[in-house]
């Protein structure tokens, strides 16, 4: 069987309207943005027209580098990628992903503790938005692999250049 995205699957109850554009977002605070979250973009690039990777900014937060520089580190990676776009956001995913047009929510998870937590989010997504969400199981040996980590390492000194892109 072959998908057609113009052909209906039956998913309108749950307000998900396939379109011949399907844009993902990818979101996150990627301070630092590692080999996982690249592993993520490359893996999902063929099954959208357009993703919008999220730098997200939470003033709770504690960060290591400024909205600014991790906008413009990702941007650089992909500078070649004309189906990639990088933006800064500060409130919730689905109203961000609304505002984007994105029908999809991209998210990793590395772990079954990330499975519960990402499963909840997404039903929660779905139940205000209709935004589905899509996930990716890590790469093996990218399963350990966070920001948070290379925060860490960073702070101690170690040398980190492996675990970013």
């Amino acid at each position: 069987m072959v998908f057609n995205p113009n052909q209906s699957l039956g998913l309108e109850s749950y307000h998900c309207k396939y379109t011949d554009m399907r844009t993902g977002i990818l979101v996150g605070s990627f301070d630092p943005y590692t080999i996982g979250h690249d592993s993520l973009v490359k893996r999902a690039l063929p099954l959208f027209d357009k993703i919008v990777i999220g730098v997200g900014y939470n003033e709770r937060k504690k960060y290591m580098q400024t909205t600014e520089t991790r906008v413009e580190t990702i941007r650089q990676i992909y500078k070649e990628e004309e189906k990639i776009e990088v933006k800064q956001y500060n409130d919730l995913t689905v109203d961000f992903a609304r505002r984007e047009g994105a029908e999809f929510i991209i998210k990793g998870v590395r772990s079954v503790k990330d499975f519960e937590y990402e499963r909840e989010q997404a039903d929660i997504n779905r139940q205000l938005t209709g935004i589905e969400t899509v996930l990716f199981f890590a790469e093996a040996g990218m399963e350990s692999i966070s920001s948070s980590v290379v925060r860490e390492l960073t702070h101690f000194g170690k040398d980190v250049k492996r675990f970013l892109p």
